[in-house]
């Protein structure tokens, strides 16, 4: 089972890579030398390559943010069960394991951006 999680998780930090150098390919055009202005438009190709990123960057994030939140919170309850005090705590850790799936869709926005 250990072998199978690493693998995945290789595999999603391999998607996330790759999506996030796939829109580079909207930012690599030529320029015209006399405007600055890009030689070529955004084709219907790298829209695609884009949305394809973001699609992937999102799903990966939530992905991962659900994993770490089902680890985090069972080990947050099981300890918030023998000590009831340290229940404030471990909802922080909680918390940090959702921020995975924030940071995902803010660069899920910002990919968006890149659209014209």
């Amino acid at each position: 089972m250990r072998v199978a999680s690493k693998w995945v998780a290789a595999v999603l930090v391999a998607l996330f890579v790759l999506s996030m150098l796939a829109p580079l390919t909207a930012l690599a055009q030529p320029t015209e030398p006399t405007t600055g202005q890009p030689a070529l438009k955004v084709s219907d190709r790298t829209v695609g390559m884009i949305a394809i990123s973001v699609a992937v960057v999102v799903g990966s994030a939530c992905i991962a943010a659900g994993l770490a939140v089902a680890r985090v919170g069972s080990a947050a309850l099981g300890a918030a069960s023998e000590r009831p005090e340290i229940l404030g705590k471990s909802l922080i850790l909680v918390g940090l394991a959702e921020g995975i799936a924030i940071y995902g869709l803010i660069i899920g926005i910002m990919l968006l951006g890149l659209i014209k």
